[in-house]
């Protein structure tokens, strides 16, 4: 009886996926791209709705920081993917810094961005911290970019690649770039320590100048 049960469930399964298809290759170029839009919009409206957002922030601020003061590998938290990004900088000619980039856009830039909360470095350190959220969409690409500054020339040093599959984030690939950067890295950074040192200055909201 459970056999015959499954069964029908895989088969119902089937019939549905099928069903998306055919509707799906009917379809022209824009359509499509309209509908792709559309389904973009909702999850982030549902991720919106989903959860506390300040508590899952708050949270994030706890354990999203290496002793480093760099941000670990972003994850997923129901359905928000928490994306942290951090600046450690002694001087204003040196500094370290991971930033998360997704679709070839940075976080804070990204239509996706649901919200985004920055804060100082603790202690001494004249860098910054921030947290953004964006909704969990099926094949998201997320790159997390880490560089550094010294004696005022920049270089990114690697990237580490993920992608949203299945509802997880899983790691596609990890590699070293040149001194250029990528999606205009070293350029946006170049006087980040002295913007961000006005700590009233939301780090995001440094980009849209």
């Amino acid at each position: 009886m459970d056999s015959e049960s499954n069964d029908s469930g895989r088969d119902n399964a089937m019939n549905e996926s099928a069903m998306w298809s055919f509707f799906i290759e009917g379809l022209s170029d824009i359509e499509l791209q309209t509908l792709h839009g559309e389904m973009q919009q909702e999850l982030l409206q549902r991720a919106i709705r989903s959860g506390d957002q300040e508590s899952i922030i708050q949270q994030a601020f706890e354990i999203a920081f290496d002793r480093s003061g760099l941000g670990v590998n972003p994850w997923i938290e129901g359905k928000f993917l928490v994306c942290p990004g951090a600046l450690v900088s002694k001087s204003a000619g040196n500094h370290r810094c991971r930033f998360v980039s997704v679709d070839q856009e940075w976080v804070w830039q990204s239509k996706q961005l649901i919200t985004e909360t920055k804060r100082p470095s603790p202690g001494n350190d004249k860098g910054f911290r921030a947290i953004a959220l964006i909704p969990v969409i099926e094949g998201t690409a997320i790159d997390i970019v880490t560089g550094k500054m010294q004696s005022g020339l920049h270089k990114a040093e690697k990237v580490a690649s993920f992608e949203v599959k299945e509802e997880q984030l899983v790691e596609v690939s990890q590699r070293v770039i040149s001194a250029e950067g990528m999606f205009g890295f070293l350029a946006i950074i170049k006087n980040l320590v002295v913007l961000c040192s006005a700590s009233s200055i939301s780090f995001f909201n440094i980009f849209k100048l």
